[in-house]
This record gives C-alpha cells, sequence and structure tokens, in this order.
C-alpha cells in the first residue's frame, strides 16, 4: 500500500461536477489498496473574484486582510469535495491549513513553510480517511496564530511540502495539460509531452514562466527527494514524472528556509576567450559558434553584453587544453565579422585570458531569494577577489576570478555558507560539500520506486533523449543597466546588495567584456534582467544611488523578452548554442543579451520578437509531437 498526496488546481475543481468527478478518481485511488491526502486549490476563478472584490473596496488593501479573505477560497472547496467523498461511502475530512499543522513565517501573502506537525495528519489517515487539505495557505508560528498564504503557485508548494513531512511515496499533481511539455501549448500546438524530466531542468523550466509546477515546489522536491508526477485531471494517461537525486537527509525543520546553498564547486582548468566589439546584428552568434561547434570544441560559458553603439562583446570559457584550438577559431572569424562600412574602427578584437577558474554556489534553496547572490558576491569581496564573469541559473550562481584568487575564494564562501567537509584543490575541478556536483552533469538520477508508479523512466541525459528537453519564453522581464560601473572588488556586492535590501530578484547578470579607463579608474558596464513589474523601482533606487557611489547613467528597458532552452543532455555537445543561434539568425532575430548555464541557454530579444524567437527554437530542435495538445478553458 502507498501513501499518495494528490493536488488538483482550481480548473480541476471549478464546478460541481469537476468535483464530483476528482471524487471518484480519489475514490478509485483509494479502492486500489493507498492512503491519501488531497490538496486542492480554490474552484475555477474564485481567486480572482475574491481579489476583485478587496480592489473594489481598497486600491491597495492591508496585506493580512487579503490572507484571510483570499484563504476562504480553498475552504469552500475542501468541504464540497469531503461532502462528495462521503456521497461515495468513502469516509474523508476537510482540514484547512491552520488544522493540518502548516506552520510558516509570519509574512503575509508569501509566508514560506517553517514545518507541518503531521500528528493530526496522520491520526486520520491512520484511520481510513482521505484528508483533504486547504492549499496555499498556513498559520504563523507566533502566538496570534495568524492566517499566512504562500504566494503564487501555493497549492504546489502545500502538496509537495505534505508529501516531504508525511514521507509519501510520491506526489501526484493534477493539472489541465496531459504532463510537462516541449513549451507552451497556447504558443506551439505540437509541444511535445516529456516522460521524465530532473528536478534541475524542471526548476529551470517553472521559473522561465512554464505554468505547471511552480519553482518551490520543485525546489521542496528536491531537497527532500520526493518523487513527483505531473497527469492530466482529464485522463488517465501516465503524466510526467520529475525525478531528483536521492535525499540528503535534511531536517524538516524550517522545510523552506534552511540552507539555500548545498556546496561550493570550483574548476581551475578554465580559460576565457573574448571578441570585443563584434557588430551587433542577428547571425553573428550563429556564425561564431556554428565554426566552434564544428572544430569540436566544446564551451562552457556563454555571455554577451549589451550593446554599445553597434557593437557587442561576446565571451566565453573553454578547459585549459582546448584553449589553443578556441583561440584558433575567433581569430580566424574576427575579421569577418568586421564591419565594412567603418573596418578600422570596428574590427573585432580577440583577447585571451589565461588562469581563471571557475567557481560555483549550488542548491535549490535560492529561488526567490535575491539575498543568496548578493551574499556571494559580498563574500568574494571581502575576500578581496575580482569577479570577471557572472552565470546564473535556478540552481547555481557561477563566478569567473582568477585562478589565482581561487582557493581563497573557495574557502571564504565555505565558511559564508556554512559548508562543511571537502578540499579544495589547485587543479582540475572539484566540489566542496556534502552534494557535489548536483547543479550541472554530475547528478546523478533516480526513476520513482515507489508500488505505484509506473515503469521506471529512463534518464532525461540518457542517449535516448535530445539534448534539449524544453524552450520557455518569459515576456514579464526587464532589463536594466548601469553604464561605467568601476572594475574593483565590492561593485557587484554593492549593486546586487542594494537590490536584495528592497526585495528585487534578478535573473541573467552580464558584464562587459570591454574596459575603459575613466579619470585612472578602470570600468565596465553590466547589465541585468529583473521582473517588469520592479523595472522602474530598481531603476529608481539605483539612479538615487549612482552619483554617490561613482557609477554612471542607469537605463531601463522593459521592451524584451527572454528564450530559453534547457536541458541536462547539453553538456559536452558544443553544437547546442550553434543550433540555437542559428535559428533565430534564419528569422531575422537579433540577440541582445547571452547567458549559459550547464543545463540553460538564454538569449534577450526585442518583446515582439519573443513568440516567434520561441517557435523558431523548438522548431529547430525537433521537439514537435505528433498531436496537437489541447488546453481546457
Amino acid at each position: 500500500m502507498a501513501l499518495i498526496v494528490q493536488k488538483y488546481g482550481g480548473t480541476s475543481v471549478g464546478s460541481v461536477e469537476r468535483i464530483q468527478a476528482v471524487a471518484g478518481r480519489v475514490y478509485k485511488t483509494v479502492k486500489a489498496g493507498n492512503s491519501l491526502v488531497v490538496v486542492v486549490s480554490a474552484m475555477g476563478k474564485t481567486t480572482d473574484g475574491l481579489v476583485k472584490l478587496a480592489n473594489e473596496i481598497s486600491p491597495n488593501p492591508n496585506r493580512r486582510e487579503m490572507d484571510m479573505l483570499l484563504s476562504t477560497g480553498e475552504q469552500v472547496t475542501i468541504a464540497l469535495l469531503s461532502m462528495a467523498l462521503q456521497e461515495l461511502g468513502q469516509p474523508a475530512i476537510s482540514m484547512t491549513g491552520a488544522q493540518v499543522g502548516i506552520v510558516t513565517e509570519a509574512e503575509h501573502s508569501r509566508a514560506r513553510i517553517l514545518h507541518i506537525e503531521t500528528t493530526r495528519l496522520s491520526r486520520h489517515i491512520n484511520a481510513g480517511k482521505v484528508v483533504v487539505v486547504a492549499g496555499f495557505q498556513g498559520t504563523s508560528n507566533a502566538g496570534e496564530m495568524e492566517i499566512t498564504t504562500l504566494g503564487r503557485g501555493g497549492s504546489d508548494t502545500s502538496a509537495v511540502a505534505i508529501a516531504a513531512a508525511l514521507g509519501a511515496n510520491f506526489c501526484e499533481i493534477y493539472t489541465d495539460v496531459p504532463g510537462i511539455l516541449t513549451t507552451d501549448p497556447r504558443l506551439v500546438a505540437q509541444a511535445q509531452l516529456m516522460d521524465a524530466i530532473t528536478c534541475n531542468e524542471m526548476l529551470e523550466l517553472a521559473s522561465l514562466g512554464a505554468k505547471v509546477l511552480h519553482p518551490r515546489a520543485v525546489e521542496i522536491a528536491r531537497n527532500y527527494g520526493v518523487p513527483l508526477v505531473v497527469r492530466s485531471s482529464w485522463t488517465d494517461e501516465p503524466g510526467t514524472w520529475v525525478t531528483s537525486a536521492q535525499p540528503q537527509g535534511r531536517s524538516l525543520i524550517n522545510l523552506e528556509i534552511a540552507r539555500p546553498v548545498d556546496a561550493v564547486e570550483f574548476d581551475t582548468d578554465q580559460a576565457k576567450v573574448a571578441l570585443l566589439r563584434v557588430p551587433d546584428k542577428p547571425g553573428v552568434a550563429a556564425r561564431l559558434f556554428g565554426e566552434i561547434s564544428r572544430q569540436k570544441v566544446d564551451v562552457d560559458l556563454i555571455i554577451q553584453s549589451i550593446h554599445e553603439g553597434n557593437s557587442n562583446d561576446i565571451a566565453f570559457t573553454v578547459t585549459t587544453p582546448i584553449l589553443k584550438r578556441a583561440e584558433a577559431v575567433a581569430a580566424a572569424i574576427a575579421p569577418a565579422l568586421r564591419n565594412p562600412s567603418n573596418p578600422k574602427s570596428d574590427e573585432a578584437e580577440v583577447m585571451i585570458e589565461h588562469n581563471i577558474a571557475k567557481v560555483s554556489i549550488v542548491g535549490a534553496g535560492m529561488i526567490g531569494r535575491p539575498g543568496v547572490a548578493a551574499k556571494m558576491f559580498a563574500t568574494l569581496a571581502e575576500a578581496g577577489v575580482n569577479i570577471q564573469m557572472i552565470s546564473t541559473s535556478e540552481v547555481k550562481v557561477s563566478c569567473v576570478v582568477d585562478a589565482a584568487e581561487c582557493d581563497r575564494a573557495v574557502i571564504a564562501l565555505r565558511t559564508a555558507f556554512e559548508i562543511e567537509g571537502g578540499e579544495q584543490g589547485a587543479g582540475g575541478a572539484g566540489e566542496v560539500g556534502g552534494v557535489g556536483g548536483v547543479g550541472g552533469d554530475k547528478l546523478i538520477l533516480l526513476s520513482p520506486s515507489s508500488p505505484s508508479s509506473p515503469s521506471s523512466p529512463s534518464s532525461p541525459s540518457s542517449p535516448h533523449h535530445p539534448p534539449v528537453r524544453g524552450v520557455a519564453l518569459d515576456l514579464n522581464q526587464a532589463r536594466l543597466a548601469i553604464r561605467q560601473l568601476p572594475d574593483r572588488p565590492g561593485m557587484a556586492a554593492k549593486l546586487f546588495g542594494l537590490l536584495a535590501q528592497h526585495n528585487i530578484s534578478v535573473d541573467m547578470i552580464i558584464q562587459s567584456q570591454r574596459c575603459r579607463v575613466i579619470n585612472g579608474v578602470p570600468r565596465r558596464d553590466i547589465a541585468f534582467t529583473v521582473s517588469r513589474i520592479d523595472g522602474e523601482n530598481a531603476k529608481k533606487m539605483l539612479t538615487q544611488v549612482a552619483a554617490d557611489l561613482g557609477w554612471g547613467e542607469v537605463v531601463l528597458d522593459n521592451a524584451i523578452a527572454k528564450v530559453s532552452i534547457v536541458g541536462a543532455g547539453m553538456v559536452g555537445q558544443p553544437g547546442v548554442a550553434a543550433k540555437m543561434f542559428e535559428a533565430l539568425a534564419q528569422h531575422q532575430i537579433n540577440i541582445q543579451m547571452i547567458a549559459t548555464s550547464e543545463i540553460k541557454i538564454s538569449c534577450v530579444v526585442a518583446q515582439e520578437q519573443g513568440v516567434k524567437a520561441l517557435q523558431a527554437i523548438h522548431s529547430a530542435f525537433g521537439l514537435a509531437g505528433s498531436e496537437k495538445v489541447v488546453v481546457p478553458a
């Protein structure tokens, strides 16, 4: 007999008929010999209706009262579903988040779960009842027992957290699509269903705007090894399994806030190749990385900075043994990138830097926590380590530094993030901490092993799966650029520390490779993306401090889109980036910024070209299926 947690979203319980259909599915699962906890959202558009009512009363409603209001939506659903189960002869009991024992931070509208008191929950399960739980809500640990809500996607988070706390065999997320698809079926009708995907890949896709699973739910599943499956509420298809590494024995106390960083990684076997002043036009990146691919040069990090005038800088890192080959490719192609209208001043220049190292912090707990990256940058600044390149993803933040400073950087980061054990070396790659390598290609994939799971899916990074698993589009980002930032330790820490203080999360971060000396001070531009709703506030705040800190102009661009490919199998595949860039070039889509991690490549393009970019890339990688996916209204 398996202990299963099921979650049904608002569409799945949007009417009496749908609630009865869910009750039938739950009843069938129990009769198969399983124990069940069911987590539900509010019916249909109930939450939207409650928000509208609040806004009719106040343009800026009190957050405590909003939690009190919005928590009522789920209470309607749990009572109705419990009644429907009882009508079928199945013992059931409905429970609010407070009654279940979901204890959260005292942070209204966006609380994180601290722990779950499972005694009462377990007693009802052992009595043979289906426990129907209100998702999205909990109660603060303070004496007042304040009702709190978990924010967007909160019911997903509730379900996976309960599964972790109970040690459930697996957690099923029921939704209006048949599982996790290669892209948004509303934009590409032939989006293909995946049978399995890793937690790290899913974290990237979820954070890029894929709406099937919330990143916080995936974070909990990854950290506690909860087997997770996404299935359709309307069919009996097997859905998509989200697989994770073996659990690391984490404490269930401070469930969502403990240990945002699991490990520190480093690699001293790196060198950097930069092409400065390449033309800012479609096809340049495709041409460069197409030739790199043909020469079998495997690239690690790739960054393209914001344009300056009519040109950009593109930089990439490679392992030391293939540096000469990479340098030869860059030197050969640089003259071909020369601007024919002004060949002397705009000639592309190749810059090689030896003796660099990549230092990374790894952990799923960074999601939505702007202070984690800021703490990394501040730690490196305090250790006197200057940052040359930055790469960010949902599970890793990497910085390129001078190789001579690698050991000092690793020791400082290990101390700052309380990572114990491990050794730091002077050559090659290594990990410091208990979860070495979980951020990239070293992840060990395990298939679900519960009695009720389907036959074990093959690893998403196995030869049977393509290197790119999914394509995502984010149309809700804005780009900020700060011109002429002093190039010295502490600048990134200061900048991103200020953003963290204002609770502004940053996504892509790009430092320009071009350095200018102004009044004896070397300076570089830095650009980064934030949620569009934070753009104006971030610009205003940074503009206020720019002059005092010696920064240049702060520029905001809201008309951008970010398109990304994700796949654990792209490691060691030099042609993947080239294929993405070529797909964009063929459709005359100019790339404004590039940033990569081990399992993700992201490009910033013009907002009006975002959908076309996603469709072009999805087609280029052959991800379309033969059947059209229809999303119910």
